[in-house]
């Protein structure tokens, strides 16, 4: 038995590890390994700087890999692709003469370097197609920027720390960018979506700007724009009116975090089994999550739907005019020319409707769910858009009414597991953290609750190397202000994470409103026993 490479091994929550390893090869050895051979209930392995986060369908699945880990010899160099990716860049970033500057190599003497280095594509980041390359001139590593840009565009070439990358699309980033390429990182048409693979050599190429076309992505290739006819050849419904945010979503695509694309997937993903329940479908039938009410769908040919979630008034109105109402958690029947309105919620925030059968979205990376973050999926549904739905088989039974639950209490707390970077705080910071209560703030969405309350303060300077985040991770910025990660959430993160809400009461985190009060209470028993 060897655990050769490994410092430590951190629980991430009830249902996932965060194995600490001495090196960047280790990282990748112990990467090569999982995935080459997966272990039961495995899931997620998203390999970071330092570390290796693995996902996993249990508690106790979670405490067997790390069992297994223990066991294996990371010494071994793992078969990887090596295969050299060209990527052409002009050089005329916002950044590049304040790198030259921070370097002293001066602008040009940037470039050289750059284009001088085969880099090495070490582990994947926080977007669908983002790649950490290291390897390069170690006189090009510089600090991130003070204040993050809100939004780096598609195709810039950047450097942060000792790494370069290339970002896919349109995301907020804190790295320095010296140039901008038209390369597409990540396109789902492919039979690899990223461009660049871990392992994979990258080689940069300086061109003149003339012989670029604007930098584009296709993180979003295949999702329609809002408005348009999304999902399905063959429409059901119509979208009369869409409300705040609607998306469809299913209980989302887990496997795929080594690419960048998180899960994803419904929010309150036990009140989709339950429409679905109702609506006679499987557990994972794509549904419509729909935030704060406001929903109308038209059919287009007789359905049967069910309603779960956030609790609300359901009124159908026919062709006619006349009106009349239907209970949630019951399956109803919606007539072809009726349309059906979702009023404002009596508690809650999120509610979910099924139809039998299932909405016939694109399967994208094996889910239909929209992903906020990333940009996959369809396009979040707004007036006008058309949704296919898919046959139901003829043995399919619709459910039996069912009751509602109990109301919310005033404060609702949450368990979570300490860790696995509490140490990034005093003792009295963390024993104190369990009395304290948080406020949801309006600036909340699928990424994640933005909490309000007294502020957090870390022990340590300094930043966190970028390590692998789970749904459920309590990640504390340095406004000491805490944000707990949702459905959405990016796959990995460089704040300290505090705590991780155990996956049971997740659902409930994805009904609070903002205004609503929050309690965490650490439950070390349910983490998995290293």
């Amino acid at each position: 038995m060897t655990d050769a490479g490994v410092r430590a091994i951190l629980p991430a929550g009830d249902r996932a590890i965060l194995v600490e390893l001495d090196s960047l090869a280790a990282v990748l050895s112990l990467q090569a390994a999982l995935q080459a051979h997966p272990l039961a209930g495995q899931i997620d392995v998203v390999a970071a700087a330092s570390t290796v986060l693995v996902t996993a369908a249990s508690s106790e699945d979670a405490r067997r890999i790390a069992a297994h880990v223990r066991t294996l010899d990371l010494g071994q160099r793992p078969e990887i692709d090596a295969a050299l990716v060209t990527i052409e860049v002009v050089y005329d970033g916002e950044d590049l003469a304040a790198v030259g500057e921070l370097t002293g190599l001066g602008a040009e003497g940037v470039v050289a370097a750059h284009t001088g280095s085969v880099w090495t594509a070490a582990f994947g980041g926080f977007a669908p197609g983002f790649t950490y390359l290291a390897g390069g001139d170690a006189r090009l590593e510089v600090p991130r920027r003070a204040t993050p840009r809100t939004a780096v565009p598609a195709g810039a070439v950047a450097l942060g720390g000792a790494y370069s990358a290339v970002y896919p699309r349109q995301t907020p980033g804190g790295w320095q960018l010296i140039g901008r390429t038209d390369a597409v990182l990540w396109d789902l048409d492919r039979s690899s979506p990223a461009l660049i693979r871990p392992g994979n050599r990258v080689q940069f190429n300086a061109v003149r700007a003339t012989a670029l076309a604007p930098a584009s992505t296709s993180a979003t290739k295949g999702a329609p724009a809002a408005g348009a006819a999304a999902v399905g050849p063959a429409p059901g419904l119509v979208v009369v009116r869409s409300g705040l945010q609607t998306t469809i979503q299913d209980l989302g695509r887990p496997g795929s975090a080594d690419l960048g694309v998180t899960a994803s997937g419904a929010m309150d993903s036990g009140a989709l089994r339950q429409a679905n329940r109702l609506a006679g479908n499987p557990a994972a039938a794509a549904g419509i999550e729909v935030l704060h009410g406001g929903l109308a769908l038209a059919a287009l040919a007789d359905q049967v739907l069910a309603v779960a979630g956030a609790p609300l008034n359901l009124t159908i109105t026919d062709p006619d005019g006349g009106e009349r109402e239907v209970p949630m958690l019951a399956p109803f029947a919606l007539l072809a020319g009726e349309t059906l309105e979702l009023g404002t919620p009596h508690r809650g925030l999120r509610s979910y409707v099924a139809v039998r059968g299932g909405l016939d979205a694109p399967l994208v990376l094996g889910s239909r769910s929209t992903d906020t973050m990333s940009g996959i999926g369809p396009a979040p549904l707004a007036a006008g858009s058309l949704l296919g739905v898919i046959a139901a088989p003829p043995w399919s039974v619709v459910g039996n009414p069912e009751l509602p639950a109990a109301d919310a209490p005033e404060v609702t707390v949450l368990r979570m597991v300490p860790g696995p970077r509490q140490d990034w705080f005093d003792d009295a910071v963390v024993t104190g953290f369990a009395g304290r209560e948080w406020t949801v703030t309006p600036q909340s969405n699928r990424i994640g609750l933005r909490l309000s309350g007294t502020a957090l303060e870390r022990s340590r300077d300094g930043e966190l190397a970028s390590e692998g985040t789970v749904r459920g991770a309590l990640q504390v910025p340095p406004s000491g202000q805490p944000v707990l990660f949702l459905s959405d959430h990016p796959v990995t993160g460089g704040y300290p994470v505090i705590g991780v809400v155990a996956a049971a009461d997740l659902d409930k985190a994805a009904q609070l409103p903002p205004g609503a009060r929050v309690r965490f209470v650490p439950d070390a028993s349910a983490a998995p026993v290293l």
